[in-house]
């Protein structure tokens, strides 16, 4: 009745989803540094003895440097790295190795480990949108003057200057990086010492242990220290958001490199080549980064679904909260990578944007903003105006600036040469001088003000 794989019955099928080991073993550098850390204490207080402390300690860097050299062992008998690293230090060490598990429980051994984790992919997260941020700012500065189509429903709407159009992401990016921040700041406080579920009733101290990870403080209640993973939330939701951000880069990027766009070409580094047709360079990265958006978002959700329903304190059910973590980690890690080389590598084609943003009518606004403030003309009315000048610029397949005055007076006798100056693209752009405008003094601004940012962004987990 169990199937043919499960010959030996229920315990087969149990020790099989009951082992953690083939994701877990991934904490194995912070379950030996938490470890470390805790049978230092109990040395220093008494707990265990020193010489005891010692011999353990020298045991957990032997295994260290066996994992390092050699992996780790999956033994499903010993389900998850916790109880893996414990087997390997008692033939190591013999009984003595019982002496690490004094005053703590897996509970706030797996939360510990998992929060050193967390803490190091967000410390990567960090870094990375810094990289790809500073690649935005370089490229914005290059291309503060270069002229192209901005669009609204994907249709040409006013000229903008590309180094605006990539200052838009920098802005995104920077409330990614914030987000990071606020998930790495509350990743500071220690779970170790909580024990199961209600603490200890041995003399520990749980400040040292806090202060040997690099935590700032403990946490304040065991209950909640052994059955939280915010933390792990946090860093979803952060890299969740971001991913979206880079799936919508990634996207102008495809559609840029596209023949009928041919703003941009991607770098030959990454992109591929096709099987069939020769003439073909496929944007894969960047649809690879905007695919990996759907699995980071789903992993996010997927611990929220695990994590909704647990009653105070661990379930085993929480042994789920790891492979999505890692997987989202992997996979944003390579996404900022992949992101930040085609930003600094794409070639943007200035000729090729200038000619949209020309076709497209797209000074019709600025017709509009003319008749209002030079001929005191309503708004309403001067958009009505500027219609009639669309429609025929239309008919006779020629933009608004060229137009002859007297077709544009036909229209509105209060039209004056002095329009012309408002029409062409160049002027379009320099105009929007408001503060976050599209002007390539504006970017220019940004851009400094970008620069001078970073230094403050940069934190000690970096």
């Amino acid at each position: 009745m169990w199937g043919g794989r499960f010959a030996e019955g229920p315990s087969a099928i149990m020790r099989e989803i009951n082992a953690s080991i083939p994701f877990d073993k991934a904490l194995w550098r912070e379950d030996i540094r938490a470890s470390k850390a805790h049978v230092a204490m109990l040395g220093a207080a008494g707990i265990v003895s020193r010489e005891d402390a010692a011999t353990i300690t020298a045991g957990l860097d032997q295994i260290a440097a066996e994992y390092a050299r050699d992996g780790v062992p999956e033994d499903w008998d010993l389900e998850d790295i916790h109880m893996t690293v414990e087997a390997r230090l008692t033939e190591l060490i013999g009984p003595v190795a019982g002496r690490l598990h004094t005053a703590r429980s897996r509970n706030d051994q797996v939360a510990t480990d998992f929060r050193l984790w967390v803490r190091a992919a967000n410390a990567r997260a960090l870094a990375g949108l810094n990289a790809l941020r500073a690649a935005l700012v370089d490229r914005a500065d290059e291309h503060a003057a270069t002229i192209m189509p901005g669009f609204t429903h994907l249709q040409t709407a006013q000229p903008v200057t590309l180094g605006h159009h990539l200052m838009a992401y920098f802005e995104m990016l920077g409330r990614d990086h914030a987000r990071f921040s606020a998930a790495q700041d509350r990743l500071l406080e220690c779970p170790l010492g909580s024990a199961a579920l209600a603490g200890t009733g041995f003399p520990i101290d749980r400040e040292a242990t806090a202060a040997a990870l690099d935590f700032d403080r403990p946490t304040r209640n065991s209950l909640d220290a052994v059955s939280d993973r915010d933390f792990a939330l946090d860093y979803l939701m952060a890299a969740s958001q971001c991913a979206l951000h880079l799936s919508r880069l990634a996207e102008e990027l495809i559609l840029w490199a596209s023949q009928p766009f041919g703003f941009a070409s991607l770098p030959d580094s990454l992109s591929t080549g096709s099987s069939i047709m020769p003439q073909k360079r496929n944007p894969d990265a960047a649809e690879l980064v905007r695919g990996h958006s759907g699995r980071i978002i789903g992993a996010c959700n997927a611990l929220m679904i695990t994590m909704k329903g647990l009653p105070l304190a661990y379930s085993k059910d929480m042994q789920d909260d790891k492979p999505p973590v890692f997987e989202a980690a992997g996979l944003f890690d390579l996404s900022l990578a992949a992101m930040t080389g085609m930003i600094a590598e794409t070639t943007f084609k200035a000729d090729r944007m200038r000619a949209a943003a020309q076709a497209g009518h797209a000074t019709a606004t600025d017709l509009a903003d003319w008749l209002v403030r030079e001929a005191d003309i309503p708004f309403r009315e001067a958009h009505h105006i500027t219609g009639e000048a669309v429609k025929l610029a239309d008919a006779k397949a020629c933009s608004l600036e060229d137009l002859a005055l007297a077709d544009l007076q036909g229209i509105d006798a209060r039209i004056d040469e002095r329009v012309f100056s408002a029409l062409s693209i160049e002027a379009s752009v320099a105009s929007r001088s408001s503060y976050g405008g599209t002007a390539p003094d504006q970017v220019k601004q940004r851009v400094a003000e970008a620069r001078a940012g970073f230094a403050s962004d940069q934190s000690p987990e970096e």
